[in-house]
């Protein structure tokens, strides 16, 4: 008679394995607060006892509004241990927007620390959502743990941005989260001798899922509640990896503080392509970044930059160039895809633009309470992603744009991204954003919006560009200014084409 003894994957298992594995071990560092894996598991299994006492079951939802902590490690292990739905709120929204995702979400209770108290309150007592304060939590009540046997159920429900729109939330199953930790933890190296820095917000994507990655690798999380380049800066002599997107990594190698570390610190990085000469300055301060591309939609990162040992001989420029690409599929998803309108595969030639389409079991069930926009996201079974890539002919993709971020001038398409790497590329430059402003002669024509390290005219700009880029993609005007983000760090290409647009 076969062997047919199997647990359904849940990314919960993980706990359990390094509270035994590793019990001594130090788990969780935050402020004075230093917890081993066998205490890490006591809070967790008393939290279930907790959320059992507030009726909390299996489907309900569990709003957490906070910081970067050991009670948000804790809630990513006693949630889906009651088979509880997770919904990590981004705590940079307002008020109204926090209040649209608890209701929309139809979370039952709302756990906050204590520097979202305040605003948990008032929520609370707007919705009738019930409130739990960080300092109010019991660690004596008893386990009740209450494991799914369904690896395909509803582990967490995280918000988009919603730049242009209401926010949708996007559902993740524990099987994709299972999986997903070990693959990052797989290509981060991840072990019992790392320390992971929490720059990364755990309420993006779960936090990529290194709450659960970093635990399954014995490692420890070393909390940063403040993540400001100051405090990064003060905490990266005890770390050995850490995630930022861009934004992030622009505003650490800006900083006072910025000098080459005594070791190697493996950092990974998302979001917008970053420029070669961000990635190279990063390289100087003894910072190794691997490149990586996701959305929150695919459990944050569903292609990662593998470096070839090869591309080691390469000089600075080829090897920032090849920094630069999003990579292939990490190691637990299914192959991605570059395609044209019609869904046909486009040739792996680095020049032939499509969209990047993906599939596998990192990907969303779709999106909660909203069965139009899951079906608009879908093409015959690959997920779109309404990013613009090439294949390379080594199999490794690179973002150009976002659709809706292609300038259409004269005919010719303009990839933002192409002229703002050009931009970045400048010694005064710090970083740039190109978007198209109405013209009544091409349509469109470029714009860039640029922050700057040192004194550079428009005029010296436009130049260097110029050396550079063929004369149509060359931005038409330089605007000096501070760049609008979204509350996750991206920039607010939106609003920039509506300054544009006023502008022109």
């Amino acid at each position: 008679m076969p062997v047919t003894s199997w647990e359904a994957l849940s990314p919960t298992r993980f706990l359990d394995r390094s509270a035994a594995v590793f019990a001594g071990r130090t788990a969780v560092v935050d402020g004075n607060v230093e917890l081993t894996y066998a205490q890490l598991r006591q809070r967790v299994d008393a939290l279930t006892g907790v959320l059992a006492a507030r009726g909390i079951g299996p489907g309900d939802r569990v709003a957490a509004l906070c910081a970067n902590s050991s009670v948000m490690i804790e809630l990513h292990h006693a949630v889906p241990l009651r088979s509880a739905v997770l919904v990590a709120l981004n705590t940079r929204l307002a008020a109204d927007e926090l209040a649209y995702i608890l209701a929309h979400s139809g979370a039952s209770l709302l756990v906050a620390t204590r520097e979202f108290a305040a605003v948990a309150d008032s929520l609370g007592a707007r919705l009738g959502v019930a409130v739990i304060h960080e300092d109010d939590l019991s660690y004596t009540a008893d386990p009740a743990r209450l494991e799914t046997d369904d690896e395909r159920s509803l582990l967490a429900i995280n918000y988009t941005s919603g730049t242009t729109g209401r926010p949708k939330g996007v559902m993740y199953h524990h099987r994709g989260a299972y999986l997903q930790s070990l693959a990052m933890a797989f290509h981060t190296g991840l072990g019992p001798r790392s320390t992971y820095l929490w720059t990364l917000p755990m309420f993006h994507c779960n936090g990529w899922c290194f709450p659960w990655a970093v635990t399954a690798a014995g490692a420890t999380h070393l909390a940063l509640r403040k993540p400001d380049p100051a405090a990064i800066w003060s905490a990266l002599s005890r770390a050995t990896h850490f995630s930022a997107a861009p934004t992030v990594l622009t505003m650490i190698a800006e900083h006072a503080s910025a000098a080459p570390l005594a070791r190697p610190v493996a950092a990974t990085t998302g979001g917008a392509p970053p420029s070669p000469a961000l990635l190279a300055r990063a390289r100087r301060l003894n910072i190794d970044v691997t490149h990586l591309y996701g959305l929150t939609e695919t459990f944050g990162p569903v292609v990662i930059n593998v470096w070839q040992p090869e591309w080691d001989a390469l000089d600075e420029d080829a090897r920032a160039r090849r920094v630069a690409r999003q990579g292939v599929p990490n190691v637990i998803a299914s192959p991605v895809r570059v395609v044209d309108a019609s869904g046909q595969d486009l040739p792996a030639d680095g020049r032939t633009i499509g969209e990047l389409v993906v599939r596998g079991n990192d990907v969303m069930l779709g999106y909660y309470r909203d069965e139009e926009a899951t079906e608009r996201a879908s093409y015959d079974g690959w997920f779109r992603t309404g990013d613009l890539a090439v294949m390379h002919p080594d199999g490794y993709v690179e973002i150009r744009d976002r659709l809706k971020d292609v300038i259409i001038s004269g005919g010719e398409n303009i990839a933002s991204v192409e002229v703002e790497r050009v931009l970045d590329e400048h010694p005064a430059v710090v970083e740039s954003a190109v978007v198209g402003a109405p013209h009544e002669k091409w349509g469109e024509v470029p714009v860039a919006f640029v922050t700057t390290r040192s004194p550079v005219t428009e005029d010296e700009l436009r130049r260097f560009a110029r050396e550079r880029l063929a004369g149509f993609k060359v931005p038409k005007r330089i605007v000096f200014s501070d760049l609008p983000r979204t509350s996750t760090g991206k920039i607010r290409k939106n609003v920039l084409r509506v300054t544009a647009q006023e502008d022109s």
